[in-house]
């Protein structure tokens, strides 16, 4: 069934309350995007955590979805006025037809090669190169699909770290990429640990798919965790920096620590956190994204 799309451009002051007037006047869903996609003004929205992250962008395309027999010169500004922005704003109007939905989202998932050995495939594809070390996963609740940059990173310094003997901690596992990743790279064992009970449940799943051993479990203060030769945490600035007593603690001396999550301009903030435990060294990059390595003292 095909439906009717309504396309605004509002700023950022009014994208919460034109949003919810376009649900009122009877969208079916909203969706919110930079009107600067794509060009050099596109920007990104994030906040660290006990931060509040900006509802829209300077620029937004709001786009609307309605019934096809909607009434849009009604609802339109009947939604306008509600926001109280002026009724007289332009819209366009485009018709959306109907589409297999799952097959296009997953179109949008392909193979992705971390390293000249280690890809990531989605379970719906077959592995471009069947010899090489494929990790199998889909999008999912949890975060870590390896499309990201710094999940890239790990997965990158995994694959030129992981040795035979090598135990894996990776703090704050999300979907459990990391130390998936780490198994098919040959490490010894690996563990993950997230505050997240659905991220702990989509980790052990993932593990399944994959038909390797890793144990995952929800981090939680009266639960030691045990030390290991490679930690890997790919969070985000503000709580690497809190947690380094607690990730020094976790890393065996002499073993290696991966920091990723975080950006250009937060380096320095997170190097001084692990000075005092770690030798550390030059910091990778992957599209304003930072990875941060070091050995522990």
């Amino acid at each position: 069934m095909p439906w009717l799309c309504a396309i605004l451009h509002v700023d950022e002051a009014a994208v919460d309350e034109l949003s919810d007037a376009l649900l009122a006047a009877g969208a079916l869903a909203v969706d919110v995007q930079d009107a600067a996609a794509g060009t050099a003004a596109e920007r990104p929205i994030f906040a660290e955590p006990g931060e509040t992250p900006a509802s829209g962008w300077h620029a937004n395309r709001v786009s609307a979805l309605f019934a096809l027999d909607a009434d849009l010169h009604v609802a339109i500004p009947r939604a306008l006025n509600e926001a109280g922005i002026a009724p007289a704003s332009e819209f366009r109007v485009e018709r959306v037809e109907d589409a297999d939905w799952v097959r296009l989202t997953q179109s949008q998932f392909q193979p992705l090669q971390i390293t000249p050995r280690l890809w990531v495939v989605p379970s719906w594809h077959a592995a471009p190169d069947p010899a090489a070390v494929n990790i199998v996963l889909d999008p999912g609740v949890a975060f870590g699909t390896g499309a990201h940059p710094t999940t890239r990173l790990c997965l990158r310094w995994l694959d030129e770290v992981v040795t035979p003997d090598a135990d894996v901690l990776d703090y704050g596992c999300g979907s459990g990429i990391l130390a998936i990743a780490a198994m098919k790279l040959g490490a010894r064992s690996a563990r993950g640990i997230d505050i997240d009970p659905q991220a702990v449940l989509a980790a052990r799943d993932n593990a399944g798919r994959n038909q390797v051993t890793a144990n995952f479990a929800a981090a939680a203060d009266d639960a030691p965790v045990q030390p290991a030769q490679i930690v890997v945490a790919n969070i985000l600035a503000n709580p690497l920096t809190v947690l380094a007593p607690l990730l020094a603690r976790l890393t065996l001396p002499g073993g290696r620590i991966a920091l990723s999550g975080i950006l250009v301009e937060q380096t320095q903030s997170v190097l001084d956190a692990y000075a005092a435990n770690f030798i550390m060294q030059p910091a990778a990059t992957d599209e304003g994204w930072v990875l941060l390595t070091g050995i522990r003292r």
